[in-house]
C-alpha cells in the first residue's frame, strides 16, 4: 500500500468528518494521463483538503520549510505533505521559479496530475488576483488540459492561513478541462502566455464567485 493510500485510508474520514467537503464537477478530472489542476488560494488548508477530494495524487509545489521542521510536529508534517504529494522546492532563492517550472513539466511529461496556483501565494484579502504565467508555459510546453478549481469558504475555517482550522463546510468546485494547443510552439510569447493565463483565471473566477483584482497577490501584499 503506497503513502498516498495509506494517508487517504486513514486520515480522509478524518478531515471529511472536519471540513465536509462538498464537491461539484469532479468528474471533469480526466481518469488518466497529464493533467493541470490550476485554481485560487485563500489558506494554509487549501492543500490539505484538495488532495483529500480527488481520486486521483495531485503533486504540488510547496515551500521546503513544509518539510525540514523539527521535533514531532515537524516529522509528521513532511511525512503528511510528501506522502500526499507535495514536492518541496526553495521557492525564495534566484532559481526558485524556473526549478518549481522544471518539477511542474517533469510531473506532467510522467502523465502525472500538477496541482498549482496561479496567484502564486495565498489571497490577503478573499480576493483572486492576477495570475502568473507558469501555468501558461507548462500546459504549452506539455500539452496537458488545464482543470480549473475553486476553493470557497477554506478562508472562514483558518483566516489568514494560522491557526489550528476550526470545523466547517467547504466547497470545491471543478471546471471542464480547458486545453490550448491552437498555441502549440508558443510557449515563449509572453502574449500568448498573458493570455492563456487570463483565460484561466478568468474560469477560476466564475467558479469561485470571487472579485477580481488585476495586480500580483504579492505587491498587494508588500503594499
Amino acid at each position: 500500500m503506497s503513502r498516498f493510500v495509506l494517508i487517504k485510508a486513514v486520515l480522509g474520514p478524518i478531515m471529511r468528518l472536519m471540513f465536509r467537503p462538498r464537491v461539484e464537477g469532479a468528474e471533469n478530472i480526466p481518469g488518466d494521463g497529464p493533467v493541470i489542476l490550476a485554481g485560487n488560494h485563500l489558506t494554509f488548508i487549501d492543500s490539505i483538503v484538495l488532495p483529500v477530494v480527488t481520486k486521483r495524487q495531485v503533486c504540488f509545489i510547496g515551500k521546503d520549510e513544509y518539510v525540514t521542521g523539527k521535533g514531532l510536529k515537524g516529522r509528521l508534517m513532511a511525512w503528511f505533505f510528501t506522502g500526499v504529494g507535495m514536492i518541496p522546492v526553495d521557492r525564495d532563492g534566484a532559481s526558485g521559479g524556473v526549478a518549481a517550472l522544471m518539477t511542474g513539466r517533469r510531473i506532467l511529461e510522467e502523465g502525472r496530475m500538477f496541482g498549482i496556483y496561479p496567484e502564486g501565494t495565498r489571497s490577503p484579502d478573499g480576493r483572486l488576483y492576477r495570475g502568473r504565467t507558469g501555468i501558461a508555459r507548462l500546459t504549452l510546453m506539455t500539452g496537458a488540459p488545464v482543470v480549473p478549481f475553486a476553493m470557497i469558504g477554506t478562508d472562514k475555517l483558518q483566516p489568514g492561513g494560522r491557526g489550528i482550522p476550526r470545523p466547517g463546510r467547504v466547497t470545491v468546485r471543478f471546471g471542464e478541462p480547458m486545453e490550448f494547443s491552437r498555441y502549440e510552439g508558443m510557449d515563449r510569447d509572453r502574449y500568448v502566455l498573458r493570455a492563456v493565463t487570463d483565460s484561466v483565471m478568468a474560469e477560476v473566477m466564475r467558479l469561485s464567485g470571487q472579485e477580481y483584482v488585476d495586480m500580483y497577490a504579492t505587491k498587494a501584499k508588500a503594499a
